[in-house]
């Protein structure tokens, strides 16, 4: 089964997710959240793939995040909108397998995830 893998490159985890995937010959599409910045409609759909909420999505490290909104008290439905603007925001790499996703990290979670 093809895995979709919702990657920055700039991201030492996301970076060693990819190299996991192709040393293990599990075949993957990169899907580059930085240069093609997911839709409302696509956060929402790895948010149900997850089946998290989207608060568990942001990177609260960011600096981004530090300077502009650690201190707002925004709606899902806003949050969400920050993130497809704002796609650094977004908690990297995601793996996405069907209709279930998880989070890339750690990588022993992804070898769980992808044997399974």
């Amino acid at each position: 089964m093809l895995v979709k893998v919702l990657h920055n490159g700039s991201c030492s985890k996301s970076n060693a997710v990819l190299e996991y995937l192709d040393e293990n010959g599990v075949p993957f599409e990169i899907i580059n959240i930085v240069e093609d910045p997911l839709s409302i409609l696509e956060i929402k759909t790895v948010l149900k793939k997850l089946n998290q909420s989207v608060f568990h999505l942001i990177r609260k490290t960011e600096k981004l995040y530090i300077e502009n909104f650690a201190n707002k008290d925004l709606s899902e439905e806003e949050w969400i909108k920050v993130l497809s603007e704002n796609p650094s925001l977004i908690q990297r790499p995601i793996i996405i397998k069907g209709s279930v996703a998880m989070l890339g990290r750690p990588i022993e979670n992804v070898k769980y995830f992808i044997e399974k």
